[in-house]
This record gives C-alpha cells, sequence and structure tokens, in this order.
C-alpha cells in the first residue's frame, strides 16, 4: 500500500484546463460529481464544456446535457468558439441532450422522488449507448426548479445527485447559477454540500476593469489550498488559468 500514490487509490480524470489539473494533482475523481458555479457570464458552460471536449480528445465520451439552450444553438455557438462537437457527434464521442419545454413542465407536475428516478435513467440510457465517461448537466436549475417547498426541492436535488453517483457512474460536472449579489454558492443551498468539489467562477473589479476569477471553493479528499486565481477564456482552448490573483487590497471581487 505504501507504494500507492494518491492517483492510483483515486483514479483522475483530468479536466484538460491548464493549470487546474497540476492544481489538483491530477484531475478530478472519477466517478464523482463537481459543481460549477458563479453569476451569469463568468464561463460556467465553457468550463463544462472543455472538460467534454479534452474527454473526447482522451478517446473518454461524453454526455452533454444543455437544459437552457437547444441542441443546434449550443453547435453553432461551440462553433463559433472553435470547437466543432459535430465531428465528435459523428466519431461517437459525444451525445448532446435537450429536454423539451413539453419535458421540463411535465416533470415539475411530478412526484420529485419519481422525477429524479426518471431523469437518471434516461441519461444513463444515452451513457450506455455511447459508453461515456463523462457527463455535464448545463444547468441543474430547471430540471429542479418544481412548484415545490424548499426542503423538498433539497431533497430531490440530493436523489438526483446520488442516484447520478450510483447509477450513471460517470465524472459529472453540475452547473448552478447564482443570483446576482447573492452570497450563497448554489441556488437550491445543498447542491455545494452534496457535490465532491466546487469551482466558484467570479469577476474581480480592478478601477474600470473586470478580471475573471476561479477559486476551488471545496475539493473533498484532495488536499487543494483555498486560492483565488486568475483566468482567461481563449476561443478554441477554454478556460486558461493565468495564476493566483494577485494579493492587492483594489481588487474586489464579484461572484
Amino acid at each position: 500500500m505504501s507504494s500507492q500514490t494518491v492517483s492510483d487509490i483515486l483514479p483522475r480524470a483530468p479536466t484538460g484546463i491548464d493549470r487546474l489539473d497540476e492544481i489538483l494533482g491530477g484531475g478530478l475523481i472519477r466517478g464523482k460529481t463537481y459543481l460549477v458555479t458563479g453569476e451569469t457570464g463568468t464561463g460556467k458552460t465553457i468550463f463544462a464544456l472543455s472538460f467534454i471536449v479534452y474527454g473526447a480528445a482522451l478517446g473518454e465520451a461524453g454526455v452533454y446535457v444543455t437544459v437552457d439552450e437547444d441542441v443546434e444553438s449550443f453547435m453553432l455557438g461551440a462553433k463559433a468558439f472553435g470547437w466543432d462537437l459535430e465531428k465528435l457527434v459523428e466519431r461517437g464521442k459525444l451525445s448532446i441532450v435537450s429536454p423539451s419545454e413539453d419535458f421540463i413542465d411535465r416533470i415539475r407536475r411530478k412526484d420529485p422522488d419519481a422525477v429524479a428516478k426518471s431523469l437518471v435513467r434516461d441519461i444513463s440510457e444515452v451513457v450506455e449507448r455511447i459508453g461515456a465517461q463523462r457527463l455535464v448537466i448545463d444547468p441543474i436549475a430547471p430540471l429542479v426548479c418544481m412548484e415545490k417547498d424548499v426542503q423538498v426541492l433539497r431533497e430531490f436535488t440530493r436523489i438526483l445527485i446520488t442516484r447520478l453517483e450510483r447509477d450513471v457512474r460517470c465524472t459529472t460536472l453540475i452547473t448552478s447559477e447564482i443570483p446576482s449579489g447573492s452570497l450563497s454558492l448554489s441556488r437550491f443551498g445543498v447542491e455545494e454540500f452534496l457535490a465532491s468539489g466546487v469551482f466558484v467562477l467570479g469577476l474581480a473589479r480592478r478601477g474600470s476593469r473586470f478580471i475573471r476569477t476561479l477559486t476551488i471553493r471545496k475539493m473533498r479528499w484532495l488536499p487543494v489550498k483555498p486560492t483565488v486565481y486568475e483566468f482567461d477564456i481563449v476561443p478554441g482552448r477554454g478556460i486558461v488559468i493565468k495564476g493566483p490573483l494577485e494579493e492587492s487590497s483594489t481588487y474586489s471581487l464579484h461572484w
């Protein structure tokens, strides 16, 4: 046992994001769920898609559930950014799923437990079809926003995440948008507790200039020091971490 490394004990899924895998000691723990959160426009979709595209380059198929955008628009946007997702789909390395509005309306009228089971079953079928090892749900909120009280919504989210890990067994990223000005880490206040890790994307203001920031708020089982990093979004590459944010009182962080 003494000759085993941490990566041997906890196999990793490299993110492909510049410098992030080095920070994490090899990548995300395989089979676990991670939350990517932040206000609108902070780069959550690019972060998640980077993970899927890099996985395909390694030969690992991925499933991307795009909840707020139809598949055609999503693929066009990605192509304009420099990622030709159509080729990955043709090679069987990617499946993009977009639930219909009718589907969202129907699940909101059902029992939360039944909805979670149904979602996991549908996702599992797509995962098995292409042998996917990576999964993204972007964002999770529309799949959860039923007319129920907060406790029911939290229980639904708990069931969904635990069943994804147990039944689907992919390395999963879920995204959640933080309302502007909020100090919370997620929409329902439970996702961050269930996830094995939390990446908070935000903006730091310096005078009239904004800088993109990434904070690793939580990383279960991995000795990652909490640090705020500066990053850029580069077409064709995605998230590029430049280094720790300069320690300066002139910066004001916004999540």
